[in-house]
């Protein structure tokens, strides 16, 4: 695969929560104002990423941004409302169901909470092994060797693997579900928070195993978080997520010293730095808008300090900036 090929592009991708197929008399009962539409929320709205083979790409937001939405959109767990979904340049809707069923195996997801994510009811073996024997990567007789092979790589002990799940700690059980990801061996990890749940020490562990895999298995990473401080030492590219959109994307390096949008500046100006101890830090003015009711026009506008007319009815696009950056800011078009 070529460089210019991503391994993954997200190609105007968009997801909406409670649309329902209406009849023709029930379209009639909204024309005559009848009856109510269904609510509907837009969690992820024509958003366009992609993702090389062997990078770090960091997806920040708020919570309720629409970030993990995407996150599993992108590995195949939810399909979008709209847009398509490539993996080397191949478009997952025009594949044949066995050549879906191998590139949804090639991503792989690592969930935030380590409590919710493994089923109770069976043993560490069965949660690692069960999708590698299904899918012939590993047979029968092989499979204990299998099994306790993705658990030290996974920096656990192989005796662990006739536990249960509610016999380890946070830590312990996010290696369990990284086992289990890495078990059916996948070019790509979308990790949605994977260290949020932890202590910070252990976090710390588990950042280094990714970077570990990272190097050992030439892995690729879609890394969903709202630290930013993890971001920064993690990612090659960040993109920033506000309210279902992309509204800023560059190297980490550019994103951290060159932030452009008024959001990335509000969330980066948040940051604890040392040397910074007379500082008083304060949150972003306002709350984010809810997805069901976004604001008209730019839907940062009325929690930015920059707001012009323009932004309250116009929806900025993104565009490039300098190389490698493009951000969503109608100030980029000022003189």
């Amino acid at each position: 695969m070529s460089q210019e090929t991503p391994l993954l592009r997200l190609d105007h991708v968009s997801k909406r929560f409670g649309e329902k197929k209406v009849g023709p008399l029930g379209r009639l009962g909204q024309k005559l104002g009848l009856v109510s539409p269904p609510a509907v929320t837009a969690a992820v709205s024509d958003v366009s990423l992609d993702v090389f083979k062997g990078e770090v790409v960091g997806l920040v937001g708020e919570s309720g941004c629409g970030k993990s939405t995407l996150g599993r959109m992108a590995a195949g767990i939810l399909k979008p409302s709209s847009g398509d979904i490539y993996v080397d340049g191949q478009n997952i809707r025009q594949m044949n169901s066995r050549e879906r069923k191998h590139a949804q195996l090639r991503i792989q997801m690592v969930f935030q909470d380590p409590y919710a994510s493994l089923n109770p009811r069976l043993r560490v073996s069965d949660i690692v092994g069960e999708s590698p024997l299904i899918h012939g990567l590993t047979t029968a007789r092989e499979l204990d060797s299998y099994v306790s092979a993705q658990l030290e790589r996974a920096g656990l002990s192989a005796t662990f693997r006739n536990r249960f799940a509610h016999q380890f700690s946070g830590g312990q059980r996010q290696r369990i579900g990284i086992a289990r990801a890495l078990a059916v061996q996948p070019d790509m990890l979308v990790c949605d928070e994977a260290v949020a749940a932890l202590d910070v020490s252990i976090q710390a562990q588990i950042l280094n195993l990714f970077m570990d895999l990272r190097e050992e298995l030439g892995l690729t990473y879609l890394f969903i978080s709202h630290d930013l401080s993890v971001v920064e030492h993690f990612s090659d590219r960040v993109a920033i997520m506000y309210l279902g959109k992309i509204v800023e994307s560059a190297s980490a390096q550019d994103i951290f010293s060159k932030p452009n949008h008024p959001y990335t500046q509000a969330l980066l100006a948040e940051i604890p730095r040392m040397g910074e101890r007379k500082k008083v830090f304060t949150t972003i003015k306002g709350e984010i808008p809810s997805p069901l009711n976004p604001p008209s026009g730019c839907h940062f506008h009325p929690r930015c300090k920059y707001v012009m007319e323009r932004c309250k009815t116009e929806v900025p696009k993104l565009k490039g900036i300098a190389i490698n950056h493009i951000s969503a800011c109608h100030l980029n078009d000022m003189p």
